[in-house]
């Protein structure tokens, strides 16, 4: 009862703090808006369904019309905002902000399970070969768009990102077993791979070259509310199914074999664990790009604000993720000059790391 109203009370703190920073972020830009403004703004966003529509559309090879059923919504609240103010913060900085939290949320979730998994400080979300999937999959659909049978870069990059980690996964499995050193050495192999793969399709990108780069940085510039439909539902199910393995990730910090006679089924919870982790990446790296450091920083920090505990530190560190993302991708757009997020991630990032290195502040998990 005392562990779950800890969790309950920093996860509240946490989901004010992330409310804070919301509107902090969308009042801030090129034309300032007052908070309160701001605040009727997302209100005036917020829909519900009220029917359901039919339209028609045609089959590309068929030419043959068929019904297609959706929804009609009607908006909740009607403050009076003025119109210019309403479309800056619901169509151009709500989505970004929104798809900032949505990867911060799955970033720090992810990195938590896996420094959780390997019982490693240093292990992140990309520790198996996610992110450099992601990339691969991405770069190859801006390099070479006719040979990708999937018309979406986020598709590409998502199935990337999750043809990697089950490859991972099958090399290091071996007679039903996967040893954690076996599958960490599998993964800095297929990301090795992985980066010269990307390598020879950069050298022969011409003139796709600083598009690719540009997305392997790690940028929200330019985010729709479709990017946030596709992260949004992946990132939020997965995170939840996370939560649900809290106990047997205690667990299994005192080694597979106590693990084991305390009743965990190892080897399935640990597929289930890497499985969940590296669709809540995916999620988040596709529409994004490669973020760095969110997911090592940001559990680092809880861990030590709240303790080890995973039933208290893996929904912290989801929502500490994502109010760590929408503060810094606010600086990243307010700056002097506008620069991808990652870059800011990293910039801040290895600093405090070292500092927290240097300050021996960084423990076994």
């Amino acid at each position: 009862m005392y562990r779950s109203g800890r969790t309950a009370v920093w996860s509240a703190g946490l989901f004010v703090l992330l409310v804070a920073v919301v509107l902090t972020s969308a009042a801030l830009g090129p034309v300032r808006i007052d908070v309160v403004t701001v605040a009727m703004a997302m209100l005036n966003a917020v829909v519900v369904p009220v029917g359901v529509t039919s339209s028609s559309a045609s089959l590309p090879v068929l030419g043959v019309s068929v019904p297609t059923p959706g929804l009609e919504y009607a908006t909740v609240f009607s403050f009076d905002v003025p119109v210019t103010h309403q479309i800056i913060v619901k169509d151009i900085r709500l989505p970004r902000i929104t798809l900032a939290a949505t990867v911060g949320l799955s970033l720090g979730a992810a990195g938590t399970v896996m420094q959780g998994f390997f019982r490693n400080p240093l292990a992140d979300p990309s520790i198996i070969g996610v992110s450099s999937g992601a990339a691969a999959g991405a770069v190859a659909a801006i390099v070479f768009p006719g040979l990708i049978p999937f018309g979406s870069l986020h598709v590409s990059a998502f199935l990337g990102a999750l043809a990697t980690a089950f490859l991972v996964y099958a090399i290091a499995t071996e007679g039903g077993r996967t040893p954690v050193a076996t599958l960490l050495l599998a993964g800095v192999a297929i990301q090795t791979f992985l980066g010269a793969m990307i390598s020879y399709m950069l050298v022969h990108s011409g003139d796709s070259l600083r598009q690719a780069v540009y997305w392997m940085m790690g940028h929200l510039n330019n985010s729709q509310w479709g990017d946030v439909g596709f992260a949004l539902p992946v990132t939020l199910a997965g995170v939840l199914a996370l939560c649900a393995f809290r106990q047997e990730l205690n667990v299994l910090l005192l080694g597979e074999e106590d693990a084991h006679h305390l009743g965990v089924e190892v080897e399935r919870t640990k597929l289930l664990l890497l499985v969940l982790a590296s669709i809540v990446t995916a999620a988040g790296v596709a529409v994004a790009g490669v973020i760095g450091f969110v997911g090592l920083v940001v559990p680092h920090i809880m861990r030590l604000i709240v303790g080890p505990d995973h039933r208290i530190l893996l929904p912290t560190s989801a929502l500490a993720g994502a109010s760590f993302l929408v503060a810094t991708d606010t600086l990243a757009r307010t700056g002097p000059a506008v620069v991808p997020v990652g870059i800011i991630t990293a910039a801040l990032g290895a600093p405090f790391f070292l500092f927290l290195l240097s300050r021996r502040e960084v423990h076994s998990v």
